[in-house]
């Protein structure tokens, strides 16, 4: 649907849409295709008429493992292919703050970089019980432009947002519930979510979409606070000599 790259599946199950991060081989890394349909998907979605509710998981044994290590070393020396995927994140985060219906997150494994993002810029999440958040940017020399960052501190405390921003250390389940990051620890999160889509649906779909933006006006205003210092500090650092001696050496290893 929706004309997306094979990296973004999504299907209809009536006013549901099950939407898909599609590269299972290699744990739904973000390369380009993913990053680019990610970044198309939420205006279209929001204009389907028809669709009333998502569910957002991951295909395989994760949701998503962060940034593919080829696509991270292509961007600290490809001006063009940066200056994409910058514009790309900020439709990413913005499309998300401002769909139409609500998202429900069904992390079926590690949600790592961008994966991390889209549980925190989901309206509900639903995570397996051996699961776990991270947001490791700063650890490859990043600035997380599109991650904790931006929407941690209300879901949680800014003592605790800066703790895993600023180290990129694993979350677990149990810790990311304890947080406020996710609602509910689950055995299979997809068939949970799915339940979960269905009770929205027997609610009055005016009420339920107002009341998701009220709530979001919140979010966006935030976001837009550091949106657009985050995607230029990111930029500068994808640049930088630290990020790309880590990234050589992450790619070095995983040879």
């Amino acid at each position: 649907m929706y004309d997306m790259p094979e990296e973004v599946d999504v299907r209809a199950e009536g006013p549901v849409r099950i939407i898909t991060l599609n590269r299972p081989d290699n744990l739904n890394a973000v390369n380009d295709d993913l990053h680019h349909g990610l970044a198309q998907l939420w205006p279209r979605l929001s204009a389907d008429r028809e669709a009333r509710v998502a569910v957002l998981t991951g295909a395989g044994r994760a949701f998503s493992a962060g940034g593919d290590f080829a696509y991270l070393e292509e961007l600290s020396r490809d001006d063009a292919l940066r200056a994409k995927t910058i514009a790309d994140g900020r439709d990413i985060v913005l499309g998300m703050v401002r769909c139409r219906i609500p998202v429900v997150a069904a992390v079926n494994g590690p949600a790592v970089g961008l994966g991390c993002s889209l549980v925190a810029l989901s309206d509900m999440v639903y995570i397996a019980e051996n699961a776990y958040l991270a947001d490791p940017h700063v650890q490859v020399g990043l600035v997380a432009a599109d991650g904790g960052p931006l929407t941690w501190p209300l879901h949680t405390s800014l003592l605790l947002a800066k703790e895993y921003a600023i180290t990129g250390a694993r979350i677990p389940a149990e810790r990311a519930r304890e947080m406020g990051l996710v609602n509910h620890i689950v055995a299979d999160p997809v068939p949970e979510a799915l339940a979960c889509a269905q009770r929205i649906l027997e609610l009055p779909q005016q009420a339920v979409e107002s009341t998701k933006r009220i709530l979001n006006l919140q979010l966006e205003r935030a976001v837009l606070a550091t949106l657009d210092f985050a995607l230029t500090a990111e930029d500068l650092t994808f640049q930088s000599a630290d990020f790309r001696a880590n990234i050589a050496r992450l790619t070095a290893a995983k040879r």
